[in-house]
């Protein structure tokens, strides 16, 4: 398990873990990158409102990405099973 230094809206912080360094470090820039922007569209929040927006932001996009996934999931199945069916 390994340390990386990251920096996220200007503080640095140490993350373990047996992840590439170089994910790691895309992932802060993500993390950064998000924070900025609420940082730019609401003057004067503090850090912890603007990391709390900032992780419904993701959370909203990451539930919304799995949503389509299972939606295309089953559209699969669904014509797996139409395919299947053509040929028995």
């Amino acid at each position: 398990m390994g340390s990386i230094e990251v920096t996220i809206l200007g503080q640095k912080y140490t993350v373990k873990g047996d992840a590439p360094e170089d994910y790691i470090k895309n992932l802060a820039a993500f993390v950064d990158e998000k924070i900025k922007a609420v940082y730019n569209s609401s003057p004067g929040i503090t850090p912890l409102k603007a990391a709390i927006l900032t992780s419904l932001t993701i959370a909203d996009e990451m539930h919304k990405l799995k949503e389509e996934q299972d939606n295309l999931t089953r559209t699969i199945e669904e014509q797996a099973d139409t395919l299947t069916g053509l040929f028995d």
